[in-house]
């Protein structure tokens, strides 16, 4: 029968004052908004919808990764990994290891060695991913006669490293990203060697690649000393074009080793804006080694093959944290630090696309949106209330109720409202007021059927339940196939839909049944006004 609980209709309305609450800061303008959030302490500060980069605007860049330089990479460890094994098993070779554009080759005369080593050689393939998983051989190692050997990287290698130079670059883009301060960036792959970087109201977009476009590799190395091997050296340009410095290969201490840098002023340098860096147990232990081992020498502070600075050890720094100076503007300093903090990039990224999006644009989207959104409620409201009368007032009351949940659900999910998610919205209204109109038709039916009032009413909720969860789980998957499958746009339409058809089960059949409840309950209506 048609009967609503006492507790049902205070959870009922528990939920909407709730729903009401989370909106209402998101409504708010930025004075009163800024108000509200220093009078609530800090565990209960406002939450506000996310708008997305159409909406509010802000900055957009496209990078791929440098294939040349993934290959580079790739060549030189595999040199490495030569030598390494060539040490371990005590092989001689002759006329040392030549580097070739995809690979390496080198000259072993000794049959039993070759024999010893190459087995060794093909099990350096294990290092890519692509080999576990059962794909294309990512190495190719050649014996082609008279002692020489060939290790090749292979197109499938190539791939592989890549991919895998995408994956490592977006969580070093986010946390670098996320260290300007900005909310909810976008940031995902594009095929298999780019990606996408949206930030919504970042409108400094030449800030955003001077953060994205370095590599960040930092290295400690020795500045070279007179009577040195030049084969260990190789001369590498000064950041500030002041010239080129001769240093060693060999890096003393590597950047992966920070666990923080944060951006200072020296005041022994006249308030000079620095860099003062931290390192973890493993790297304190070697910079206090390395500098231990050469007061009086220079050591060089390198950034992505670039010498920043070369200053002099004048006594061992066992601490674990040291300072770089350079010169630098506070802008530069504050930039270096977050690079640091962040990490390397694994691979060069190019930029091949940027845009920005101004917050004019933004606004003529959300305007556009909002007079879609007004003129299709106020149509909707209309129609039903010319239809159905009071009943057609119970689904416009659930009908705002259901707009109010999928807001508040974006601001509880953290989810971006993009112009798309705005659509979706649109398109949820007129969902929310057909799931009605399934009930409403149901219960005109059964009344004409020679039902009584009641038993229409409960009939008609009943047995056009079955077909709204039909219609709306079919609705829900294809939503979740958008959210799943699409990207970006796509992404914040599926969201934005797939909230709005689990709260139309809420309120066009529940709250709007409860309403229907009461009414019946105090009008004892003698014929029904449908």
């Amino acid at each position: 029968m048609l009967r609503f609980a006492t507790w049902k209709i205070i959870a009922i309305l528990a939920m909407t004052l709730a729903a009401v609450l989370v909106v209402v800061p998101s409504m708010l303008g930025t004075t009163s908004l800024a108000a509200l959030s220093s009078a609530l302490p800090a565990w209960a500060q406002p939450r506000t919808i996310v708008l997305g980069l159409d909406l509010q605007g802000g900055s957009y860049v496209m990078l791929e990764v440098d294939k040349a330089s993934v290959l580079h990479t790739q060549t030189t460890n595999l040199r490495d990994d030569v030598r390494r094994i060539l040490r371990e098993e005590k092989v001689a070779i002759t006329g040392g290891i030549g580097a070739q554009a995809r690979g390496v080759q080198l000259r072993i005369p000794d049959a039993a060695d070759r024999a010893k080593v190459l087995p060794k050689f093909r099990n350096l393939a294990q290092g890519f991913a692509g080999a576990r998983l059962g794909g294309a051989p990512p190495l190719d190692v050649r014996d082609s006669g008279d002692g020489l050997i060939q290790i090749v990287v292979t197109d499938a290698g190539v791939t592989d490293k890549v991919r895998h130079a995408v994956d490592q670059s977006i969580e070093v883009i986010r946390r670098r990203v996320d260290a300007l301060g900005t909310r909810e960036p976008s940031i995902q792959r594009e095929g298999d060697d780019r990606i996408i970087v949206q930030v919504p109201g970042l409108q400094d977009p030449e800030q955003l690649k001077t953060i994205l476009g370095q590599t960040a590799k930092l290295e400690f190395r020795l500045v070279a000393e007179p009577g040195q091997n030049p084969s260990e050296l190789e001369e590498l340009a000064q950041a500030d074009e002041s010239g080129k410095v001769a240093i060693e290969k060999q890096v003393m201490v590597q950047g992966e080793d920070l666990t923080d840098a944060q951006p200072s002023f020296d005041q022994q340098r006249g308030g000079e804006p620095v860099v003062n860096f931290r390192f973890n147990i493993r790297g304190a232990q070697k910079f206090g080694e390395v500098t231990s081992k050469n007061v009086g020498r220079l050591f060089a502070i390198v950034l992505d093959n670039k010498v920043i600075s070369a200053p002099r050890i004048l006594q061992p720094i066992t601490g674990g944290s040291g300072q770089i100076s350079g010169h630098f503007t506070v802008e530069q300093a504050n930039n270096l630090s977050i690079l640091l903090r962040a990490g390397a990039l694994p691979a060069k990224l190019d930029i091949i696309e940027e845009r920005t999006v101004g917050p004019g644009l933004g606004q003529d989207s959300i305007d556009a949106g909002k007079r879609a959104a007004y003129v299709g409620a106020a149509l909707v409201v209309v129609y039903m209330l010319v239809t159905y009368g009071v009943f057609g007032i119970f689904a416009n009351l659930a009908l705002f109720v259901h707009i109010a949940f999928i807001f508040a659900g974006l601001v509880l999910l953290g989810s971006t409202l993009t112009l798309p998610g705005i659509a979706g919205i649109v398109l949820t209204i007129g969902m929310a007021v057909d799931s009605n109109v399934l009930i409403y038709e149901r219960i005109r039916e059964e009344q004409h059927g020679g039902r009584s009032i009641l038993a229409s009413l409960d009939a008609g909720f009943n047995r056009a339940f079955a077909t709204i969860v039909d219609s709306n789980v079919t609705m829900f998957v294809a939503a979740a196939i958008l959210y799943f499958l699409g990207s970006g746009p796509v992404r914040g339409f599926a969201v934005s839909l797939a909230l709005g058809i689990l709260t139309t089960i809420v309120t066009a059949v529940t709250m709007t049944r409860m309403m229907i409840a009461i009414w019946y309950h105090y009008a004892r209506p003698t014929r029904l006004p449908i």
